[in-house]
């Protein structure tokens, strides 16, 4: 397994250069080129990190290293202030983004948005429904909102594998499909993991956002305000009962978008945390959380509805929801599919939307977080394999076919 990766990881170095060269040849914006480019680089990263703590983790220093991870830090762990504190502002870069495709990208016009929406939709029902099936009622029915996910680093990571075979409009197809996903995770964590509330707490961190509303209504520009309110809001939220990550996306709708330009707060702030997030933030959150001490007995765990679930909700529900969704709303005329893509294409991509990793294990932590540590290694591993096999198929299923597709064209010619 970890051979294959290697191998994948050498080539997406490889093509690193001539992708951004094809991108450059594309119609496509100069934000969504950042966003793509940066997440490529990141999926390379996260892969060698993944690899690293998984090998330390069953190496002499097992017992230490995942210690280390455990060591306190005032009230929490080290994994728990990265978990809590530094992926907020993965989510707040998701929020931003959110936000900049809402005013002006892709989901700006709804008749370009409803494809992806649709198949973000049917990406989240289908998998959940899948997992649902085999756990309804048993103590892991918490762990619906697990396949729900897309790990848009690794997705698009292994879409610029392809190189320039892969048509533009199935980039920003998986990629707005992969940011619709986030919201809905968001979403799946706000409403479904959240045990009790301390109302006192929330109201605080809400009159946070209402003040930082008034400023961004008044025009306020400068970021300082705004960072600083964010802080607050987090505090807060963390002792709401909320999950603190939440603070992130809602703090991204406040800060002044203006017109978009290079110059507003909002494009400063979002390009600023591109490369800390992809290159520091998502790799030692994977590093912090993959370390797993695989044992003899590892596979027993596979048997589980819990594991089944899971990797039947990421290799099968995904694709299936994906196009699914897409067919039915392009047939009764809620959207049309663009002229370069079939729906092979959209299988494919959503074969890519079924690697979960990053996402899928920061909703196991919180929907199995009492539930001790066997079951969440046990969750874990499943992604793992789900993710590697959705990567693996999705890149041979549209390497098959995007090269069918230029063989066919030319013999048009």
């Amino acid at each position: 397994m970890f051979t294959f990766w290697i191998v994948v990881a050498l080539k997406m170095l490889k093509l690193a250069i001539s992708i951004k060269n094809t991108l450059q040849a594309m119609k496509l914006t100069k934000t969504f080129k950042a966003f793509f480019e940066s997440e490529k680089a990141g999926g390379l990263l996260l892969l060698f990190v993944t690899i690293l703590s998984l090998s330390l983790a069953n190496s002499s220093i097992q017992t230490d290293y995942i210690a280390f991870w455990k060591t306190p830090l005032g009230h929490h762990t080290i994994t728990d202030w990265i978990n809590d504190g530094l992926m907020a502002i993965f989510f707040l870069m998701i929020g931003l983004e959110l936000e900049r495709e809402i005013y002006d990208g892709e989901l700006a016009n709804i008749k370009n948005a409803a494809l992806p929406i649709f198949g973000a939709l049917g990406g989240m029902v289908v998998p959940a429904g899948i997992f649902l099936a085999l756990n309804f009622g048993t103590i892991t029915q918490n762990g619906a909102g697990i396949p729900m996910a897309t790990d848009i680093a690794f997705a698009i990571g292994i879409l610029s594998l392809l190189g320039n075979k892969v048509p533009a409009s199935l980039k920003i197809f998986l990629t707005a499909l992969a940011v619709i996903d986030d919201l809905g995770a968001i979403i799946v964590i706000a409403v479904f993991y959240t045990d009790s509330i301390a109302f006192l707490n929330l109201f605080y961190a809400l009159a946070i956002w209402g003040f930082l509303f008034i400023l961004n209504r008044r025009k306020v520009h400068n970021l300082i305000p705004y960072l600083l309110g964010g802080i607050g809001m987090w505090y807060f939220m963390l002792n709401s009962g909320i999950h603190a990550t939440i603070t992130g996306v809602i703090l991204a709708f406040v800060i002044p978008f203006g017109d978009g330009g290079p110059q507003t707060s909002s494009y400063r702030l979002q390009h600023f945390l591109h490369n800390p997030v992809a290159f520091f933030i998502l790799p030692l959150f994977a590093i912090a959380n993959t370390g797993i001490p695989i044992t003899g007995d590892w596979h027993e765990g596979l048997s589980h509805e819990n594991s089944i679930g899971i990797i039947a909700g990421l290799v099968i529900g995904k694709p299936l929801g994906i196009w699914l969704f897409s067919f039915l709303a392009v047939t009764f005329g809620v959207c049309a599919l663009p002229k370069e893509l079939r729906w092979k294409d959209i299988v494919g991509a959503g074969m890519l939307g079924g690697i979960g990793f990053t996402m899928s294990i920061f909703i196991t932590l919180l929907a199995f977080k009492n539930d001790g540590e066997e079951i969440i290694n046990y969750s874990k591993i499943a992604i793992l394999i789900a993710s590697f096999l959705a990567g693996t198929l999705g890149f041979i299923w549209l390497k098959i076919n995007l090269k069918a597709k230029k063989t066919k064209k030319k013999k048009a010619v």
